[in-house]
């Protein structure tokens, strides 16, 4: 009688290891995405101003 198809011995080689190490690695965040996250933002007064006023002539007022 042959073995059946899910009777496999456990692999204990180098490439069990190395998907391991790359599933560990690319789970995480990058350093440098973190970095850029956590910047903060550059605005201007004078763009706060400007999306104050498309958002004040989208709802229809009128100076």
């Amino acid at each position: 009688m042959t073995r059946h198809i899910t009777d496999k011995t456990q692999e204990n080689g180098p490439g069990r290891l190395q998907n391991f190490t790359r599933q560990e690695r690319e789970s995480g965040m990058h350093p440098s995405v973190a970095v850029l996250h956590s910047r903060p933002r550059k605005e201007t007064a004078s763009e706060g101003r400007r999306i104050i006023e498309f958002a004040r002539i989208e709802r229809g007022h009128r100076v």
